[in-house]
């Protein structure tokens, strides 16, 4: 049986983004500034944003369902005071998508108030949880991440840095966590390195953010990678380095490179663009095909359809043009209209594919149902010939890091052999890159990377039974 339950968990047939987080100390367009850093990370999340400010004396927080251009105006930025502010946009796994799960998190406690966002998934997020409630906690979420602030406000240690690294010690899984006192900001990156968190220097401020595009935007200078396991504690005296964690092996999202990140960022040391580029190059040299035209599927398949038409030699051209302006929902029509959901994001432009022997270029295969109406609107504007070429190898596995992905049983590629997922999709031929292709493109062996979403080997222990994770999943909506 190929996909056809969209009912459960993630419904969309493609990978979902986690978060991203900013953080920045020492400017007086702390706000503003954090504004605009979520504003080019706006696609790591698309449910919720927020910002919490400082002023050396209290915080300062605003939270709102919606995009980054939503949730703040020029009023509640002025309402945000202060030099140091961190932000966050969300994107939910699974439960219900609410204002209160919203971060950045604030609480107040012995230690005095702390304001805390995170980009990651804890595994033992329930096991802590429960214990945590057993002993009195009472929590105000469906988070995971807060998990790490009742930790923190229960620790005994004598300042905020030693409570912080005692809590972070307890938590197993994913995360690059920015926190807000009144007058630090400390950035944590767990000892894998799962996902990225970049230092950049801005007329004496010192940012923290999920990917360098941020930086960009609003003209800061890339400096480094928070290191793994690293915490960094930024104060008015400047930026300290404490590494309390025992050494991991590397184990960075991949998927960053494939997906995940803008092209226009550098993640890991390495320019995504790039990396997506000798993908398709990649692709070409390992599954090249007699054509006359490579399309990409926009926008993700851009890059490799690039370094797929130059490794080739056959032209990149637009066939298929996507609307950019479809929202977080979409009113659909009350009469029936086959492929309605594709069809409102995809267009084909038959000058380019009628009569042509087409390669669609993409960067994953997740159910296959997408995939498949894309195959037929192409064929349907008159392609002779249908190619698929994707650069990665076949998905198997979910990801428990972080990521939103079905689970295995709806994975596609978990359950059938290439040939049968190209007569499912109805194209003429169908390859993927390879891991050491891929492997290859970042300039890795196989220990730097997590490659768990094609291969199944964890770096991380998490629970083993698939059901009792999604149960956890459903508990602890906010893997951000």
């Amino acid at each position: 049986m190929f996909p056809t339950d969209m009912s459960r968990m993630n419904t969309s047939d493609g990978f979902r983004d986690e978060c991203g987080v900013f953080g920045i100390f020492g400017s007086p367009e702390a706000a503003n500034l954090a504004y605009l850093g979520l504003y080019a990370l706006q696609h790591r999340g698309q449910e919720s944003a927020g910002i919490a400010s400082a002023d050396g004396a209290r915080l300062f927080l605003s939270r709102s369902m919606g995009y980054v251009s939503e949730a703040f105006d020029e009023s509640t930025l002025l309402s945000l005071k202060g030099t140091s502010a961190i932000g966050h946009v969300r994107y939910s796994t699974a439960g219900d998508s609410r204002l209160i799960n919203a971060q950045p998190l604030l609480i107040d406690c012995a230690h005095g108030e702390i304001s805390l966002c995170h980009n990651g998934n804890l595994v033992n997020a329930k096991e802590l949880r429960d214990d945590l409630v057993h002993r009195g906690s009472i929590f105000q979420t469906d988070s995971d991440t807060e998990v790490v602030l009742h930790l923190y406000a229960r620790s005994q240690a004598p300042t905020a840095e030693d409570a912080i690294i005692e809590s972070i010690s307890q938590v197993r899984g994913a995360f690059s966590i920015v926190m807000l006192t009144k007058d630090k900001m400390i950035a944590v990156r767990d000892p894998h390195g799962f996902r990225p968190l970049a230092i950049g220097q801005l007329d004496g401020a010192t940012i923290v953010c999920s990917e360098t595009c941020a930086l960009d935007l609003i003209g800061a200078t890339y400096v480094r990678e928070v290191e793994p396991g690293e915490v960094l504690v930024v104060d008015s005296s400047g930026a300290q380095s404490y590494k309390p964690f025992a050494d991991a092996q590397s184990a960075h999202c991949i998927f960053e490179h494939v997906y995940f990140a803008r092209p226009d960022s550098d993640v890991f040391g390495q320019s995504v663009n790039q990396v997506r580029t000798d993908l398709g190059r990649r692709l070409a040299r390992e599954a090249g095909v007699d054509a006359d035209v490579i399309v990409p599927i926009p926008d993700s398949g851009v890059c490799a359809a690039l370094g797929f038409a130059e490794e080739s030699g056959v032209p990149l051209k637009m066939g298929l043009i996507r609307n950019h302006y479809v929202g977080r929902t979409f009113i659909y029509p009350q009469q029936a209209i086959r492929d309605f959901k594709v069809k409102v994001k995809l267009n084909p432009v038959k000058s380019i594919l009628a009569d042509k022997r087409v390669v669609l270029v993409d960067d994953s295969i997740v159910r296959g149902t997408t995939a498949r109406k894309i195959v037929g609107m192409v064929r349907a504007a008159g392609a002779r010939e249908v190619h698929m070429r994707i650069s990665c190898p076949p998905t198997i596995s979910p990801c428990y890091y972080g990521i939103d992905t079905p689970r295995r049983s709806e994975l596609i590629g978990a359950t059938h052999t290439v040939p049968e997922i190209q007569d499912y999709l109805g194209a003429d031929s169908l390859a993927y890159l390879d891991l050491d292709g891929l492997l290859s493109a970042v300039g890795s062996n196989r220990g730097d990377y997590c490659t768990s979403c094609f291969t199944g080997e964890y770096p991380v222990e998490f629970p083993r039974d698939e059901d009792a994770y999604l149960q956890l999943a459903l508990k602890l909506p906010n893997k951000s």
